[in-house]
């Protein structure tokens, strides 16, 4: 075993759970509900980013959004959600999984349940990433190793 690997462990005992959000504060108020554990920053991931996120009900996992050059994918662990994806919607339970190209159609979770929904998220940290927001004036690119927020037209938000 190397010095600076991690044992194994309960993905339940990784934390803190972060509730916070990079949106402005009328936007975060949106996501209140989510919470996630940073589950590749534990074991120091700097390529690949998974978390263990749970949503209480009628909670959005994110603005309808949509990356430029990271993937995204998801895997339903308990609970159901609806799955924006474009036009379309689906729904989703525990067993369930999708995945999200760079580029691809804009998306989102809702917990459409009266359980909290549990799910791993994993994308990839791709430097130079944006997020455009179809339904929002809002939109994000990664400076640094942080988002950067800024309405349409670029003004800080």
């Amino acid at each position: 075993m190397t010095t600076d690997a991690l044992p194994p462990l309960a993905a339940d005992q990784i934390g803190p759970l972060h509730t916070g959000s990079a949106y402005p504060p009328a936007l975060a108020a949106l996501v209140q509900g989510r919470g996630k554990r940073k589950l590749g920053d534990h074991f120091g991931l700097t390529n690949v980013g998974i978390n263990l996120t749970e949503l209480a009900p009628g909670t959005i996992s994110a603005l309808f959004h949509r990356h430029h050059r990271q993937d995204e994918f998801i895997y339903i662990l308990e609970g159901t959600a609806t799955l924006r994806l474009g036009d379309d919607q689906y729904s989703l339970k525990a067993g369930d999984c999708c995945g999200f190209k760079a580029g691809g159609p804009a998306h989102q979770l809702i917990n459409s349940g009266a359980v909290p929904l549990r799910y791993l998220e994993i994308g990839d940290r791709t430097d130079g990433d944006a997020v455009d927001y179809p339904e929002d004036d809002l939109k994000a690119e990664m400076v640094n190793g942080k988002w950067r927020m800024t309405n349409k037209a670029g003004e800080g938000v």
